[in-house]
């Protein structure tokens, strides 16, 4: 693990570090879901392979309930043998399918309130949609610190201390790096 930058942003304590989501020692990891929520490749794949099965039984479970979900949606599962307590299965856009940077912010926004919700203290979060989903990087990593501005700015009360934009590989790891800087010094 590398940290490339932290910062206290309007009381939550924000790094940007270049790791593997799944050996976040966390609350919550963020799995880059598809609607369907099959843990196949990338992030979704790392974190079946790390967390074992017991994951995508109950993304399936999710599924099997209510439908596939919408870009913008997310839902929480338990995070198996992971180091983290859960996941937070985030659907963003499809780069071309269009109202990308909505979908995205809303994606994340359902993210941090679902974290709100179980009082979560402590969030690994990756550059959604940024790999096969085709989001551009830069343009992922403004998005998501918009809206991590955003909800501390409108959240009253949060058990939420703790933010970590988290990318294993060093050219994504970078662009969030400097975004941060660019926004935060």
């Amino acid at each position: 693990m590398t940290q490339l930058w932290q910062r206290k942003v309007k009381g939550c304590d924000i790094a940007v570090v270049q790791a593997d989501i799944t050996t976040e020692s966390v609350d919550a990891v963020v799995n880059a879901a598809n609607e369907r929520l099959k843990l196949g490749s990338g992030v979704a794949g790392a974190i079946r392979r790390a967390g074992g099965a017991e994951i995508q039984a109950q993304c399936d479970a999710i599924v099997a309930a209510q439908g596939p979900l919408k870009a913008g949606q997310a839902v929480i599962t338990g995070a198996g043998n992971m180091l983290a307590r859960h996941v937070i299965h985030a659907v963003g856009p499809v780069w071309g399918s269009g109202d990308e940077v909505a979908k995205l912010a809303s994606a994340v926004r359902a993210v941090l309130d679902l974290c709100r919700q179980h009082k979560l203290a402590s969030l690994s979060l990756p550059a959604i949609s940024s790999g096969v989903f085709g989001f551009p990087k830069e343009l992922c990593a403004g998005t998501l610190f918009d809206e991590i501005e955003q909800w501390l700015d409108q959240a009253n009360e949060t058990s939420l201390g703790t933010i970590r934009l988290c990318n294993n590989d060093e050219p994504t790891a970078r662009v969030f790096e400097r975004e941060a800087r660019r926004r935060f010094g």
